[in-house]
């Protein structure tokens, strides 16, 4: 205090306080820390939080000394938390300003940005009996974490569950890990996708995070993807890996700056979509652990988009849909049907899997029929005898596969995230 004063501010303008962390109390309800830039805060205030919009009367304030120490007031330069009754953490952003609710025409703070999801996936309990208990937990979780949205949906594949949005994919890791751990549950999860934006042909756009819900080509003028900034530090000696690893990627070379004898800043712009999966783990394992990744969200940019279908026994799995760029259709398609042929269990008929673009299939595996050896009794004898036995044994498994139903294992769905 001596040596460096602390931050000083203008003690009789009207109050504006920022808000820098959040915490939520079971008791006391979501617990806002602040610094106070101008004016004052005591209990008994009306205050009003500037993005929300929503006011609060203040019951509590004080200063943060590796706990919270009551305070009667809390002046400019102060940094402290404000205990207003509150009871949702997403109420309380941070980077949002705290007003007086009496003088509400002061200017915001600068440097506010509203949090926006930008990797969607659905949960789904294993046993559809869980239901209830999964949406408990994610509403509990969300009262801890602000970025976290959801809402229920249905899988015909699945049964019910939830379309989950999250900040990135290290966000969507960490919610499976708790709700896993925390909660006692077994989930599973789809392929995690970014929000795309369909622009129709009357020109309005929908807001596409769902495979499913993607509107069909008669009526899709086109599609637009977001796009990050992105900076990777690495040694000079893993340019051109790394370079040739963000041209797999779509990406678009910007510059490249150095930054001492060693090592080097490239600059490059990606889709979404492409860094979302295993571009993290692909580029430390090309440059040993030395390159570093940091991206920024940019805006959407159109592009040769499509969805891709995966068909079991020719019945669409709502759940593996995936969206994808039209020059990586065949790619993903392929590696899919030949993952789910050695997880998928051999049946009495025989199983095709097809990766379809619409209605056209590009891609197909086959899970061999199991078969009974119906020519076992038959030694010797007339060869007609054995041909109508397996032909008899032809018809029955056809009338089997026009009735039968696949059961795809969990396994399958998990699987599909860890396709190299």
């Amino acid at each position: 205090m001596d040596r460096i004063p602390p931050p000083r501010g203008e003690q009789d303008d009207p109050l504006r306080a920022l808000i820098f962390d959040s915490q939520y109390d079971m008791y006391r309800g979501a617990i806002a820390h602040i610094r106070v830039v101008d004016g004052s805060l005591k209990p008994g205030q009306r205050i009003m939080f500037a993005a929300s919009q929503k006011q609060f009367d203040v019951q509590e304030v004080g200063i943060l000394r590796m706990e919270q120490i009551r305070r009667d007031e809390l002046i400019a330069g102060d940094v402290g938390y404000v205990v207003c009754g509150c009871r949702e953490v997403r109420d309380i952003a941070v980077g949002d300003t705290i007003f007086d609710a009496t003088n509400t025409a002061v200017e915001p703070l600068a440097g506010y940005r509203e949090v926006k999801p930008m990797v969607f996936a659905g949960i789904y309990p294993s046993d559809t009996g869980d239901y209830e208990l999964v949406r408990d937990s994610l509403a509990k979780l969300a009262l801890n974490d602000s970025a976290l949205i959801y809402e229920p949906e249905t899988s015909v594949a699945l049964g019910f569950g939830f379309r989950v949005g999250f900040l990135g994919l290290l966000h969507f890791e960490v919610v499976q890990e708790r709700l896993e751990r925390e909660y006692n549950l077994d989930l599973v999860c789809t392929v995690p996708s970014v929000e795309y934006k369909a622009v129709m042909t009357d020109h309005t756009v929908v807001l596409v995070d769902n495979p499913v819900k993607l509107p069909g080509a008669g009526e899709l003028e086109r599609m637009e993807e977001p796009f990050v900034r992105a900076s990777i530090i690495t040694p000079e000696e893993y340019i051109g890996a790394i370079m040739q690893l963000c041209i797999e990627a779509r990406g678009t070379y910007i510059n490249t700056e150095y930054l001492d004898t060693t090592r080097v800043n490239l600059h490059y712009e990606l889709p979404l979509a492409e860094i979302i999966f295993d571009f993290y783990d692909r580029l430390k394992s090309i440059s040993r652990g030395y390159a570093s990744f940091d991206y920024e969200i940019m805006d959407y940019r159109p592009s040769s988009l499509t969805r891709l279908d995966i068909m079991v026994n020719g019945e669409v799995v709502d759940a593996l849909s995936v969206i994808v760029h039209n020059d990586k259709a065949y790619t993903w398609g392929r590696r899919v049907c030949d993952k789910l042929v050695d997880l998928i269990p051999r049946q009495m008929f025989e199983v095709a899997i097809q990766a379809a673009v619409g209605s056209k299939i590009i891609a197909r595996s086959t899970v061999r029929a199991m078969r009974k050896n119906v020519l076992a009794k038959c030694y010797g004898g007339d060869i007609t005898r054995k041909r109508k036995l397996l032909e008899k044994q032809k018809a029955g498994k056809k009338r089997m596969k026009a009735v039968g139903n696949v059961e795809i294992p969990q396994e399958a769905f998990l699987a599909i995230l860890k396709t190299d």
